[in-house]
């Protein structure tokens, strides 16, 4: 199973912290990490083994986009940060749209995030 993790600036922080709270789950040998090059950077500071795509602005969440329509990604935890706007918001939302039109489970905030992660932990 592929998760794309990604997190604009002011999430980050909350998303590393809510890998390692799940290290458990998303360290199994079934689960494979992608991010966007930020992200995936503050990732593998943390002990997580990470795909790195480009940097969002630079097209990470388009390249991200395409593995969710190609079948390759299969849940995507985006940490999005509503208080503050963002130059590539076009790409965040084509990534959204598609994720939708493939219906592949898309956490953007911790709580929607976990509850995923429970449903994994509940299939193990």
């Amino acid at each position: 199973m592929e998760i794309a993790i990604i997190a604009h600036d002011g999430k980050k922080v909350d998303l590393v912290n809510f890998l390692i709270k799940n290290k458990t789950i998303l360290l199994q040998e079934k689960i494979k990490l992608i991010a966007t090059g930020t992200t995936g950077g503050k990732a593998e500071d943390a002990g997580f083994k990470t795909k790195r795509m480009l940097s969002g602005p630079l097209g990470g969440d388009a390249q991200i986009a395409g593995r969710v329509a190609e079948g390759k990604t299969n849940m995507v935890f985006f940490f999005k940060d509503p208080l503050s706007s963002h130059p590539h918001e076009a790409d965040i939302n084509m990534l959204i749209r598609v994720c939708d039109v493939h219906n592949v489970p898309l956490a953007t905030n911790e709580a929607t995030a976990q509850l995923l992660l429970n449903a994994i932990a509940l299939q193990s």
